[in-house]
């Protein structure tokens, strides 16, 4: 399906004209409450159903472009501008209640999906339409896909099964993400439990009368607490805590996606949910994904149970024994300490070297730099007082092509994530630019490494909206294929990892400690320090996500158990991460594998710039060849153009086993 409520995107209302002028600068609705959010809501869908109706009328011997393909587009246009305003708020909105209309809204509007991709007389025309060119020809495939993976052409009563199951699957799945956005638990640490932490971490967090601190389970409150705390009691009270904050009703959410899923597959008379998801990615079917697996499995397990042995010598050390096992909330605390130990790297001491906001004039001075844009500044209605704004146009023409909003900072009630919100769409037959919006939860002050390299991930998905030259809507930025979505955006970590890049940080700050050679030598060090243990956990995470999508899926609690067991660190009885696997609980099912399989593509890229991260001509031709494409070309292709022969993982493999230099 395409999925209007899935993808983070969305869209505005306008006649599509085959040369229509590009629209001065939208804006993102928001909503003042509820109502007004349901009065959109409602009035998008009604609009939808009408435009539908108008296709359907269309007879199947006249049925072509203008009026069944374009016009489709159209109504995913005018679809979007109601949808996906209140797809966003639902996410990020102050007010609670916004955040659960905008849930129900995202669940009308899947209902709507699915009701016009079972609709027999809508597929009869789609099949009909001509395409006049490859792109035309590429959205009536991205149709027709959509209508086959919603029953049109199953029996009448396995389509209506299928309905039940589409729809409840995505209710399912809003629930779980609502379940873990909602909790606003917290925990209390004494005084005597914080040795060791940040004077700055202490600044930032609650502050009890009695000395303690009250946290809760944004990222950062959790990481650098597990990272820094001494007291290892705590550090085990929050781990379990965290990865228990989804608790058994998200667990019997997860039960049921999973039969549901299997069931869906079924009807099709396909093994396994895996092999429903993966025929429309780029790895084809689930064997594929297994064999990548197995090498990713070959490459990093031995270098993750070394480095657990290194770890647990180090904790060892630290408590005066001759041995000692490493537990999960050790890890970050003892890589921590040999970080430091081998290359003077301390992450919260990092942040006095990224400061915010200059940081994000840094991060937007190299995206203008390297696909030639410009982002200025402006006046906007915005949900919160601390989102910005910034129109994105191209420096060479003065263009205007979309619109940027950066929503950093983090707050009661938002998404504890981070994530780029495509709230719409570009389209040159529309004249239509798009809109993203950034959302993370970075500490004010400054950033850590790894928070650097977020940014920038961020960004790039940001970016690979904004920078669409899609004809449709339906194509634009990032509605690519699941198992490439994450490529351009892992690629642009990269320069996070570069002297070139990181010693233009003086220019947006020139009184920040230098950024110099010698520390970006130890910041890279550092970080191949834990890649072992990342990789390994990137697997498990693949793999358990897999095995939920098999052809006999297991209890998802037993799987999770068994398969963590087996890895370096164990698992602990008593805890129930699945329960906060929001991914596998959303659109990234059947799908996690997919963040590995795109980085094999992004660090390929990569070398297409050499040694020069800021070489503004590949900059311009990836913008080009690969971002302002989006969906209208296949993604395997977009790759082969860019990279003027077949993908190679080699450089991937070489991260994984921490030999990239």
């Amino acid at each position: 399906m395409n999925g209007f409520a899935s993808r983070l995107i969305c869209l505005c209302c306008l006649p599509l004209a085959a040369a229509a002028a590009p629209q001065p600068r939208p804006a993102v609705t928001v909503f003042e409450g509820a109502a007004s959010l349901n009065e959109t809501c409602e009035t998008a869908l009604a609009r939808a159903r009408a435009d539908a109706d108008e296709i359907r009328a269309v007879p199947e011997a006249d049925a072509g472009v203008a009026n069944v393909l374009a016009a489709w587009d159209r109504m995913n246009i005018r679809l979007e501008d109601g949808i996906y305003p209140a797809h966003l708020q639902a996410y990020v909105h102050p007010d609670a209640a916004v955040r659960a209309a905008g849930q129900d809204c995202i669940l009308a509007a899947n209902r709507l999906e699915t009701e016009l991709f079972q609709d027999v007389a809508l597929h009869r025309r789609v099949a009909a339409a001509a395409p006049a060119d490859a792109v035309d020809r590429e959205l009536r495939r991205t149709l027709l896909e959509s209508f086959e993976d919603t029953g049109v052409s199953l029996p009448p009563a396995r389509r209506a099964r299928a309905k039940a199951l589409l729809e409840r699957i995505e209710a399912l799945g809003q629930r779980f993400q609502s379940n873990l956005r909602e909790n606003d638990d917290t925990l209390v640490f004494p005084a005597s439990a914080l040795a060791g932490l940040p004077d700055a971490y202490l600044d930032r967090v609650e502050r009890r009368e009695d000395g303690g601190i009250e946290v809760g389970f944004d990222y950062p409150e959790y990481f650098p607490f597990m990272a820094h705390a001494e007291d290892a009691a705590a550090r085990e009270r929050y781990y379990r805590a965290f990865v228990n904050r989804g608790g058994e009703k998200n667990l019997a959410l997860l039960r049921e996606l999973t039969r549901l899923r299997q069931e869906l597959a079924g009807l099709y008379d396909l093994p396994g949910y895996a092999h429903y998801a993966t025929r429309r990615r780029m790895v084809g079917d689930p064997a594929t994904v297994h064999r990548f697996l197995i090498r990713v499995d070959t490459a990093v397990t031995p270098l993750a149970r070394r480095q657990v042995g290194t770890l647990a010598a180090l904790k060892a050390e630290r408590v005066g024994r001759e041995t000692a096992r490493l537990r999960p909330w050790d890890k970050d605390f003892y890589l921590e300490r040999l970080r430091q130990r081998r290359y003077d790297i301390d992450q919260e001491a990092l942040r006095r070297y990224f400061p915010m906001p200059q940081m994000t004039d840094w991060v937007l001075a190299l995206a203008a730099d390297l696909y030639d844009l410009r982002f200025e500044r402006a006046d906007v209605p915005v949900w919160h007082d601390s989102v910005t704004y910034y129109d994105v146009r191209d420096a060479g023409t003065g263009a205007f092509l979309g619109g940027l909003y950066l929503d950093l900072y983090p707050r009661s009630g938002k998404y504890g994530h981070a994530a780029a919100f495509s709230v719409r769409s570009a389209s040159t037959r529309a004249g239509r630019t798009p809109i993203s919006v950034l959302v993370t939860n970075f500490e004010r002050t400054g950033l850590t490494h790894r928070e650097v390299e977020t940014y920038l991930h961020e960004i790039g998905h940001a970016l690979h909206n904004i920078v669409s030259g899609t004809r449709y809507s339906l194509h634009s930025g990032t509605q690519v294929a699941l198992d490439f979505v994450e490529a351009p955006s892992q690629m642009l970590e990269e320069w996070a990892r570069r002297p070139e890049t990181l010693a233009r940080i003086a220019d947006v700050c020139p009184r920040c400690p230098p950024v110099d050679r010698e520390l970006v030598e130890r910041l890279n060090a550092a970080r191949r320090l834990d890649r072992p243990l990342f990789y390994n956990r990137q697997l498990l995470y693949a793999r358990y996500d897999m095995a939920l999508a098999a052809d006999d899926p297991p209890d998802p609690m037993t799987a999770w158990a068994a398969l963590e067991d087996a890895t370096p660190l164990g698992h602990v009885p008593g805890t129930q991460f699945p329960g906060t696997f929001s991914h596998i609980a959303g659109g990234y099912a059947a799908g996690y594998y997919g963040y590995m399989w795109s980085e094999a593509l992004a660090l390929d890229m990569v070398g297409a710039w050499g040694d020069d991260l800021m070489d503004p001509a590949v900059g311009r031709r990836f913008r080009k060849v690969v971002l302002a494409r989006g969906g209208e070309v296949p993604a395997a292709d977009l790759v082969r153009a860019f990279l003027d022969r077949e993908p190679r993982p080699n450089a991937f493999f070489s991260e994984v086993r921490g030999e990239r230099e």
